[in-house]
């Protein structure tokens, strides 16, 4: 089966994480079509994060990691496009990801606000059913935040906040990276061959 997938990026800090998921994304012989969902807030972290002029989801695609066969599997959305194709049930996603989710899009998907095409997307994903990865980037948690991931959680959302795996070893950073990569990957049932001991045994 050849996935079709939706990535939404949040304001939180992070932005290692979608650029390395998008890529892995985009390379995999499985997957098909990825929705690049980049939001005004997320495009101001890029900009703070790469030290550089941010353009939002370019920076993101903009990289020597992907062919362009590779680059062509992407296509891009402004977060206030509502009429795109995501925003519908009936346009069939195999998973969606939001990376990395922000307090702020938490809270919108715990009470079913859908003001924007994030928004919108991951309700979708809530009420098809389809797996839906929430990489949450915020520390301490407050007692709302626990309310609302209890609410998500409960409606089968995956929360999957990027927790470093101390177990792989090594001192890269980029090992960090593709473990998280690894278990996103893996809740949306992609296979990723050649693990490189990014599991534990």
């Amino acid at each position: 089966m050849k996935h079709r997938l939706a990535l939404l990026v949040t304001g939180a800090s992070g932005m290692a994480l979608p650029k390395a998921v998008l890529t892995a994304m985009a390379r995999s012989p499985e997957v098909e079509r990825v929705h690049l969902v980049v939001s005004r807030g997320a495009s101001q972290v890029l900009q703070h994060e790469l030290s550089r002029r941010a353009t939002g989801a370019a920076d993101l695609i903009d990289t020597g990691d992907l062919t362009e066969a590779a680059r062509d599997k992407i296509s891009v959305h402004s977060n206030n496009e509502l009429d795109a194709a995501i925003s519908s049930g009936s346009y069939r996603l195999t998973g969606t990801a939001v990376i990395p989710c922000s307090a702020g899009t938490l809270g919108a998907l715990a009470t079913g606000s859908a003001g924007t095409l994030i928004h919108r997307a991951g309700a979708v994903a809530l009420k098809e059913q389809w797996p839906l990865v929430l990489g949450f980037r915020e520390t301490p948690l407050t007692t709302i935040h626990l309310e609302n991931l209890r609410r998500l959680a409960y409606l089968r959302a995956v929360i999957l906040p990027p927790v470093p795996a101390f177990y792989v070893g090594g001192e890269d950073f980029n090992r960090f990276l593709d473990h998280y990569v690894l278990r996103v990957l893996d809740h949306l049932a992609i296979h990723q061959p050649g693990d490189d001991g990014l599991r534990w045994s």
